[in-house]
């Protein structure tokens, strides 16, 4: 356990979260979308058309679901352009997460515990979305459409993870619909608008926020924290206390909304006594890391 946090230089909490948010979203694949005959978004969907496809023409007939296969195959690829255009901790992340996530999606039953269509394929949007965003705001991701979608917003601002998701989704459930009926065409597309909707609200990393930091004691080993451990830049200045002109210590700095929750639980720990005035979901103009 403490080579495997040393090697994607996690902390106990983020390690649990991935291997929670992997369970979460393979837990909505095989409870909610695949007894129904849904399909999930992105590249899982994509091997679940191409597993449908295969068992078509070779009139295939298993009890075994090897769409989890397909699904790590078809992102082999797409994990060298994580380790090429994201970083090099971000790739080790989401390999472990993409292997956890193909190991679920087959020993994970797929069995239907709700008779109600509508109700199964919100669930499982919800769920699903949330599985994925906790393992985006952890720094790995799920494979497939989000390493995409994670290039893409680093390089435009107004993009998202989730709207990229339900752009490819929309293509694949419209070949789905032509293929296999226009009730799964429907039903698919409704559980993908549940799922990036959760993502987008669950992946922290993709909100940014600003905070000032105002205290009486000196904020060295904040500044330290924020530069060292977070990888961001900030500002500082002396100032006055209106109150009671005492000397007040004030920092700002730009974060993604994931960073500043990890700034807050560190001040926590050295129970250092602050100030905060934070906002979210401000416009940054320049060289900002959305991801690390």
């Amino acid at each position: 356990m403490k080579k495997i946090i040393k090697l994607f230089n996690w902390d106990k909490s983020d390690l649990v979260k991935v291997l929670f948010g992997s369970f979460l979203s393979c837990l909505a694949v095989n409870i909610f979308i695949v007894p129904n005959n849904l399909y999930t978004g992105g590249v899982l969907g994509i091997a679940q058309l191409t597993r449908s496809i295969i068992n078509t023409i070779f009139n295939i007939q298993t009890n075994f679901d090897y769409s989890g296969i397909l699904y790590y195959l078809i992102n082999v690829p797409l994990f060298f352009m994580a380790y090429k255009q994201i970083s090099k901790s971000f790739f080790v992340r989401t390999l472990f997460a993409v292997t956890i996530q193909t190991i679920m999606l087959s020993i994970i039953p797929t069995v239907s515990i709700i008779d109600d269509m509508l109700v199964n394929i919100l669930i499982g949007g919800i769920v699903g979305g949330i599985g994925i965003g906790i393992t985006l705001s952890c720094g790995a991701s799920t494979g497939g459409t989000d390493i995409v979608g994670m290039i893409v917003t680093k390089k435009h601002e107004n993009f998202s993870v989730g709207k990229l998701c339900l752009t490819i989704n929309v293509i694949l459930y419209s070949i789905a619909g032509a293929m296999y009926g226009l009730d799964i065409m429907i039903y698919s597309i409704i559980s993908s608008f549940a799922e990036s909707m959760m993502i987008d609200k669950t992946h922290k990393q993709n909100i940014v926020t600003q905070a000032f930091i105002f205290s009486k004691k000196n904020p060295k080993v904040l500044n330290e924290y924020i530069k060292n451990e977070l990888n961001r830049d900030f500002t500082y200045w002396n100032a006055l206390g209106g109150y009671d002109d005492s000397k007040t210590y004030i920092i700002y700095t730009a974060l993604s909304k994931y960073e500043l929750l990890k700034l807050e639980a560190y001040m926590n720990e050295l129970n250092f006594d602050a100030f905060i005035v934070k906002s979210e979901g401000v416009s940054v103009k320049g060289d900002f890391e959305k991801f690390f």
